[in-house]
């Protein structure tokens, strides 16, 4: 897999790169965004890696150059620590993931596999979703990217549990997706459509950068983050 790192710092971009052609990955560099794109349109590498801040054309512009040249090439933006309102801007704009700075080995790595396997399996096309009785739990399993698209596959699924009076569903979302801002909202709306009906629920699968997406953009409100499925059954069933 070919991999376009573009960072204006060059110590940064050097570690990345030593690092991740050790695990055998294709590595290119830019040190700018102009640069960066320039090389995106000629090479067309399947993952763009882009520092957020950087004088000249920034990464959230590098995000939406790509996009715009190819909506399903994976980029993933380097955020400074904390730093969470250009992360979920960088959502909005379809970014497949983000990890902060310094670059941390085990976030990156993690940051590539997700996306590795988004890219082998094809996952930005359509959602598939499966329900299965736990109890007095349902678990509503998702597979695909969470974005506008998934509206009537999701909002269909919660449909049924609420004609099914179902009050206790865990929504378990595959550790491989990516929920960009539309996809934030739209199951922010079904968790709030269902608290309305008394319903409880959890949520399992997401990375721990998507938690703190959700606790800061409110999600958090209408659903607990588990780490797994067993505990999301074992809790609500308590409820």
């Amino acid at each position: 897999m070919r991999i376009l790192l573009i960072d204006d710092e060059r110590p940064t971009l050097d570690m990345m790169q030593l690092f991740l052609e050790a695990y055998g990955y294709e590595i290119l560099t830019a040190e700018n965004g102009e640069e960066g794109v320039a090389m995106y349109q000629r090479e067309r590498p399947e993952v763009v890696i882009t520092d957020i801040k950087m004088p000249g054309m920034d990464g959230i512009e590098v995000l939406t150059r790509i996009k715009a040249l190819d909506p399903v090439t994976e980029v993933v933006v380097v955020t400074g620590h904390g730093d969470m309102d250009l992360a979920i801007q960088a959502l909005n704009l379809n970014a497949a993931d983000f990890i902060n700075k310094p670059v941390q080995k085990d976030a990156l790595e993690a940051a590539l596999r997700r996306a590795q396997e988004r890219i082998s399996r094809h996952l930005g096309a359509e959602n598939r979703v499966s329900m299965e009785d736990r109890g007095p739990v349902t678990v509503l399993e998702i597979q695909g990217n969470i974005t506008s698209r998934s509206e009537t596959v999701l909002q269909d699924a919660y449909n049924s549990l609420i004609a099914s009076e179902k009050q206790r569903v865990v929504l378990k979302l595959q550790e491989t997706a990516t929920i960009n801002g539309a996809g934030i909202a739209l199951l922010t709306q079904l968790l709030m459509e269902g608290a309305r009906k008394g319903m409880k629920a959890g949520i399992t699968g997401i990375s721990d950068n998507f938690r703190r997406v959700f606790e800061v953009v409110g999600v958090t409100r209408f659903a607990t983050l588990y780490e797994g499925e067993e505990e999301a059954v074992e809790a609500l069933s308590r409820l």
